[in-house]
């Protein structure tokens, strides 16, 4: 290799691992939409046949990727039902009809313009999760519009060696076709955390960088690339030291997850006897497998709004019913904790009407919006009580809860549900643990009276840490103080798990603090017995628990909380880090190298340009 000028590209590593290969630049053509209107009636029927035609063909297209799909892609069957119901929903279907009939544009411009309206009462909501559903929204669009402009859709055909693919955007129908044999790697512009080109990299294991905004205009087609889904790093053109550095990192992160994966699958034990129990969080039955491949002692949080995110309309009973009842006979015997729906009131305004709120992380959401629709809130109860008769071992969970007045309106409701089924003879677990998750700082305030109620606790950093700071995580202004390690924070774990442990529940931490291995002799110091993460993190954690003393961590965590800042207790934590597990450091927590600068913020808001 001669000697050449690398190129550091940022964005977010959502699947650690190196890959190292030459990239394939999956690059669709702009799809041209021109502005004209329609000369008479003749062109206009015309116009509306040629659109139902492109809707046709894009239906029969999605069911040819349902049939040939991959075993590891099962999941994405779903998803793709729901890009059919996208296609015949009334604000696309029937409004891309009514522009070409009544104002008589083209077919394209009418459906870009249906589009646009559909999508912008979601378009201004900081909210990754929302951000991730309206890219299916826009990857139908896609696809209607390249069959309207007889373009191609599928070059994933066309890979014949293994590759790094380099794309603006991957859809669940283009992840859905991946040859996985020739997939080293994955790198988008689009993208966060949660899309599916996330979930994906990860349940299957293929390091993945996403959200880097620049990619596809930085990374010449056939390029040798180095891909860092640890760091979200993402190297073009490496010099011949950054090779070789880069397949020593690969060698050494894959012989470790070899040694750790050993004994993912034994009880995390610490090594003066304390037992504590590793879970998953999921939020697709797909999962499932990541989940026991990676060890996992059941699934501390199942999310529960993917099922009702990716529907254009109302999901019943019994479709609610059959989701719950397959991933708890999945997991039998062990545990599933399913949380009742966490969305905000904007995120239902396809069913209900929508409502005006300058502040939606403050308003109508998580348990006030289900106690505010209580049909909406029967329904996923009477669903997740029919399914918890099956294999007994679910457990059910309400979220944001803020004092016991709101926990119990929910008992209420429930007791009222039971009663029914009761009534009707039709079978539940009668002792069903239920839980509440502890996210504001008045539920942790009030945690003595709310543990009379409930049979765990199980806290949610996420919005913990959000709200007892008083920062909204996704500005950008402020976003630098989200601070797991700020001494409020773990003051308010510690409060949180004495009271637990006087009450004689469980209390387990469910937030992403739980999936970061950093963190996790903090988490033993402060005397959680329970974790729950993402799968993939399930190995590392079980690992630093079996090889630390909770004792040790317990005398470390009495020292850090008489700090006084997060920094102070983040140098502290990363220098007993280095000294007891360096090889973790090194693996996952590379550092950033001298002149580089700092890992991009989550640009899963990023907005897609589908057409010029």
């Amino acid at each position: 290799m001669t000697e050449q000028c690398s190129k550091i590209i940022r964005g977010i590593g959502v699947s650690p691992g190196i890959a190292i290969g030459k990239a394939y630049l999956l690059e669709r053509r702009r799809i041209s939409i021109s502005q004209h209107t329609l000369e008479d009636e003749k062109a206009v029927a015309e116009e509306c046949k040629r659109f139902e035609a492109a809707v046709s063909k894009t239906e029969m297209e999605l069911e040819d990727i349902k049939r040939r799909i991959h075993p590891g892609f099962t999941e994405h069957a779903q998803v793709l039902e729901v890009y059919q119901l996208i296609l015949r929903d009334p604000p696309i279907h029937n409004e891309t009809l009514r522009l070409i009939l009544e104002e008589k544009l083209n077919a394209q411009l009418a459906l870009v313009r249906s589009i646009r309206k559909a999508g912008e009462r979601f378009s201004a909501l900081d909210d990754e999760y929302i951000q991730s559903r309206i890219a299916d929204l826009e990857a139908v669009g896609e696809r209607v519009l390249r069959n309207l402009a007889g373009l191609e859709h599928n070059l994933l055909d066309e890979i014949k060696e293994r590759v790094i693919i380099v794309a603006h955007d991957l859809s669940p129908a283009d992840t859905a076709q991946l040859r996985l044999e020739r997939t080293l790697g994955l790198v988008t512009d689009m993208g966060g955390r949660t899309s599916h080109t996330s979930i994906i990299a990860r349940s299957l294991n293929i390091p993945a960088v996403v959200g880097t905004e620049v990619a596809t205009k930085s990374v010449p087609h056939g390029a040798i690339i180095i891909v860092d889904g640890a760091s979200g790093k993402v190297i073009a053109n490496p010099t011949d030291e950054e090779v070789n550095l880069y397949h020593e990192r690969k060698e050494e992160f894959e012989n470790y997850l070899r040694a750790i994966s050993r004994t993912a699958h034994f009880k995390a034990r610490t090594q003066d006897g304390h037992l504590i129990d590793v879970e998953a969080n999921i939020e697709l039955q797909e999962e499932v497998v990541a989940a026991k491949d990676n060890g996992a002692e059941g699934i501390g949080l199942y999310r529960t709004e993917f099922f009702f995110m990716n529907r254009v309309d109302f999901p019943d009973e019994e479709a609610l019913y059959n989701d719950y009842r397959e991933l708890a006979e999945l997991m039998a015997p062990k545990w599933v904790t399913m949380r009742t729906l966490d969305l905000g009131a904007e995120k239902l305004a396809t069913w209900y009407p929508q409502i005006e709120e300058a502040n939606p992380a403050l308003g109508l959401r998580s348990i006030r919006l289900c106690l505010h629709y209580p049909d909406l809130f029967r329904t996923q109860l009477r669903a997740i009580l029919r399914a918890s008769d099956h294999a007994h071992n679910i457990r059910l969970m309400f979220p944001l809860v803020s004092g016991v007045g709101e926990l119990l309106s929910a008992k209420k409701i429930l007791r009222e549900v039971k009663e029914e089924l009761t009534r009707t003879r039709i079978p539940f677990d009668e002792k069903m643990p239920l839980g509440v998750m502890i996210e504001v700082p008045s539920a942790v305030a009030v945690a003595d009276m709310l543990a009379r109620e409930v049979d765990f606790f199980s806290i949610g950093t996420n919005d913990l840490i959000q709200y007892s700071i008083g920062i909204d995580r996704a500005n950008e202004h402020v976003a630098y103080l989200y601070e797991p390690l700020h001494p409020a924070v773990l003051r308010f774990i510690r409060h949180t798990v004495a009271i637990g442990r006087r009450a004689n529940i469980q209390v387990s931490l469910c937030g992403e603090m739980a999936g970061e291995s950093l963190y996790t002799p903090i988490l033993l110091g402060l005397q959680l017995t329970s974790l729950s993460m993402n799968p993939q993190a399930i190995p590392r954690v079980k690992n630093l628990i079996c090889r630390s003393r909770a004792e040790d961590c317990r005398r470390f965590v009495a020292k850090v909380l008489r700090l006084r800042t997060a920094d102070e207790i983040g140098r502290r934590l990363h220098t007993m880090m280095l000294e007891k597990f360096p090889e973790e450091l090194r693996v996952f927590n590379p550092g950033i190298l001298p002149n580089e600068e700092p890992p991009r913020e989550d640009r899963s808001r990023t907005k897609r340009k589908l057409y010029s």
